[in-house]
């Protein structure tokens, strides 16, 4: 792969370069899925692997990741061709971008947390960087809005922050302070992949159970770094690799002749993978911990919220006000995301059809089905099936 010149091309192939700053595999999957679906040729070798930037290069347009450094972003604005940007370090410059949606991902995980009935929360964060205030900024009003606060622990902002030799050791101190001061159960969402598996490792020594005294989220980035061995951290599948596709897709009509600048592309989170770091249900009300057993075990099956209530020993009234105090949702909303969620996967997963996906998932009909899936994901179950099995 040449990144120097494009060189000779045919006339209906795209010759464009890939120019990021900071990259994972799964975003150069989508971007590699969008290329070969339109012969484009894609020029990115001497910037991913050998960190040259390849002055001189010419062609039609460029797919970056513009991060600290400021000498790959200087190159990509002097190139003057259609860009497209994954990041939102530097919105004054003039470029499409397809960026991830952090206030969904902290909703999304605010959501998680709640659904297991914990009440007590903060967001670990180590830098202002654009992404990290985004996502804790969701998380914390996403947990207002259910009556609940946060505490957001910011080491770019302690007092014993700052470089040097000693520092590694000082944060993970800081850490096991507010740790130990929380109250228990804690739900801890870590601004990134790399903070998560420090946390666990900080819980670990020193004795905090994880997850029934700490229960850990994080967001599953850079080479699968949350839990990348044991795979024993809960991570949120931000969906790099259709914002890699969406990217490709936008910078083509940029090449195109699209002259104006549409407002940033956000990319929604697939969802949270659950995984032993959350896996806790602090739920200290008798009837609604029956209830949640009993959904998680046969929500495929014809069941109603009155089936629900019996098992439960309460009043369908009753265990509606206890769901709602206790989880933040009703019986009602917890079966129709235990069947999506199981839709997602079997979609994702498997060949199967669309009407066995709804029948496995415990939806009563197809119809039922289609409306619920689009009111729930804004896509049909084919699209979202497509656009899942872009990274496979």
């Amino acid at each position: 792969m040449n990144g120097f010149s494009a060189g000779k091309q045919s006339v209906k192939s795209k010759h464009v370069l890939v120019a990021l700053g900071w990259y994972d595999h799964r975003l150069l999957e989508g971007i590699a899925a969008y290329a070969t679906e339109h012969q484009w040729h894609l020029a990115a070798h001497s910037i991913i692997h050998e960190k040259v930037i390849p002055w001189g290069w010419e062609g039609d347009g460029v797919l970056a990741w513009l991060a600290a450094g400021d000498d790959l972003a200087h190159f990509v604005a002097s190139l003057k061709k259609p860009t497209v940007d994954f990041s939102m370090r530097r919105p004054q410059l003039p470029f499409g971008r397809v960026i991830q949606d952090h206030a969904q991902t902290g909703r999304m995980v605010a959501e998680h947390f709640l659904e297991r009935g914990i009440r007590s929360f903060c967001f670990y964060s180590d830098s202002e960087n654009w992404s990290q205030v985004e996502r804790g900024t969701g998380f914390v009003e996403a947990l207002k809005a259910h009556g609940c606060g946060c505490d957001w622990l910011r080491w770019s902002e302690s007092l014993h922050g700052g470089f040097g030799y000693s520092e590694w050791m000082r944060r993970r101190e800081w850490l096991l302070s507010h740790l130990n001061a929380a109250p228990k159960p804690l739900g801890l969402f870590a601004a990134n992949g790399v903070l998560a598996v420090e946390a666990q490792e900080v819980c670990a020594g020193s004795e905090i159970q994880v997850p029934d005294q700490v229960s850990i989220v994080g967001i599953e980035d850079y080479l699968l770094s949350v839990g990348a061995r044991s795979r024993s951290i809960t991570g949120v599948d931000t969906n790099l690799v259709e914002q890699g596709y969406q990217g490709a897709a936008l910078l083509d009509r940029m090449m195109a002749g699209e002259n104006l600048v549409p407002p940033p592309l956000r990319i929604a989170p697939a969802g949270v993978i659950t995984r032993k770091s959350s896996d806790v249900l602090a739920v200290n009300h008798e009837g609604v911990a029956k209830a949640l057993r009993f959904i998680s075990n046969r929500f495929t099956e014809a069941i109603r919220v009155q089936d629900v209530a019996k098992v439960a020993g309460m009043s369908a009234r009753g265990l509606h006000q206890a769901f709602c105090e206790s989880i933040g949702v009703s019986p009602g909303q917890k079966i129709r995301t235990a069947r999506m969620s199981e839709a997602k996967r079997l979609l994702s997963e498997t060949e199967e059809k669309i009407e066995g996906v709804a029948e496995r998932s415990g939806f009563s009909n197809l119809n039922t089905f289609f409306v619920a899936f689009r009111k729930a994901e804004g896509l049909t179950p084919a699209e979202f099936r497509k656009t899942a099995r872009r990274g496979r």
